[in-house]
Formats: structure tokens, C-alpha cells, sequence
């Protein structure tokens, strides 16, 4: 051993092992994930295609709802707009109808001059209110003779009568309307129970 090597103390130290963390961090670089190695990437876009096409296609379904429900809404209230001011106007219609009623079976005959002109000019209100009335979609419901239908129908009584098959209607005591199809007032109504039963003969006294 020379002067050299004994003056430095480092010539005779053993040299540094390499660090293992170290080591064993740079042997991982480049490593993949375990959950995605091997994974097929044209599979995975595919995967993601469809659900994003599964999503296109809900919400087009939705708007194309949304907008049915929207333009259905849009005709009812069109449709139903007057319903309020219609019901009202009813009132009128039945006492324009009452007044003429009133008259009895001669109607006009025996009348003074002005008195008939009055009367006509009832009967052409009304049939002016009437007729503004079927304008604006609200119908007067003529069920004479018709089938009883509890949808458009109020039964006030129920009688025999052999002119009308059962469940029909023989009077009508109130005059029903209805707006685009759907009942404004029902119209009331008395249904026929059909032919009245003869009664039983009485029995035969035995001959004394």
C-alpha cells in the first residue's frame, strides 16, 4: 500500500450498492395497467359508439315526444279555448228556447202584429246563437230517439213505451251540448224500459 492510498479514506471502501427502490422503479418504466393490457382498442371504440348512439337515439326519441305532447296541448287549447264562455252562453240558449216553448201547442196563432214579431225575432236569436255557437265547435245534441249513451246522456226517468226499443231515448226534458267531441252538459234525458208487460188475466170462476 503506497502513501496515496493511505492518506485517502475512500480508496479502500467497498463500492455503493445500487438502490433497490430505485432499482426496482426503473425497471417498472413503461409497464402498462393490469386492467388494460391486452385490451383490444378497436373494441373499446366500438363499445363507446354504441352507447353514444344509444344516447342519441333516447334523446331523439324524447324531443320527438316532447314535441307530439306539445302540439296536442297547442290544438286542445285551441280547441277547448271557449269552453268557459260557451257554458255560460248556455243559460241564454235555454231561456231564448223556454220563452218560445212558452207558447204552447198553437204557437203564434191568435197573436197580435206585434206581439208575433217578437217571437220571430226570439226564434232568430236563437238560431243565431246557435248557429255561433256550432262555429266555434260547440254542438247541440239532438238525442231523440237515439240510444241512451251515459257519456253524452243524463237519465232523468226511465218509462215504457212501445214506440222506442229499450234504452232509448223518448224525451228529452234538457238539451245537451258538447265542444270538439267531448261533453259540455249532458243532455237530459228519459229512456224507454221497452214494451209494458199486459197484465195477467184474472182467473176464471168455477162454474157452480
Amino acid at each position: 500500500m503506497n502513501g496515496a492510498e493511505m492518506n485517502d479514506p475512500m480508496a479502500n471502501k467497498p463500492a455503493a450498492e445500487p438502490d433497490a427502490q430505485h432499482a426496482s422503479g426503473s425497471a417498472q418504466i413503461g409497464e402498462q395497467p393490469h386492467d388494460s393490457a391486452g385490451a383490444d382498442p378497436v373494441a373499446l371504440l366500438e363499445a363507446e359508439k354504441l352507447e353514444l348512439k344509444d344516447k342519441l337515439l333516447r334523446t331523439l326519441a324524447d324531443m320527438e315526444n316532447l314535441r307530439r305532447r306539445t302540439e296536442r296541448e297547442v290544438q286542445d287549447a285551441k280547441a277547448y279555448a271557449v269552453t268557459g264562455f260557451a257554458r255560460d252562453l248556455l243559460g241564454v240558449a235555454d231561456n231564448l228556447r223556454r220563452a218560445l216553448e212558452s207558447l204552447g201547442a198553437t204557437g203564434q196563432d191568435g197573436l197580435d202584429a206585434t206581439t208575433k214579431l217578437m217571437v220571430e225575432g226570439v226564434e232568430l236569436t236563437e238560431r243565431e246563437l246557435v248557429k255561433t255557437l256550432d262555429k266555434h265547435g260547440v254542438k247541440k245534441l239532438d238525442p231523440l230517439g237515439q240510444k241512451f249513451d251515459p257519456n253524452m246522456h243524463q237519465a232523468m226517468f226511465e218509462a215504457p213505451d212501445p214506440t222506442h226499443p229499450k234504452g232509448h231515448v223518448v224525451a228529452v226534458v234538457q238539451t245537451g251540448y258538447a265542444i270538439s267531441g267531448r261533453v259540455l252538459r249532458p243532455a237530459l234525458v228519459g229512456v224507454s224500459s221497452g214494451a209494458a208487460k199486459a197484465s195477467p188475466a184474472p182467473d176464471e170462476q168455477p162454474v157452480t
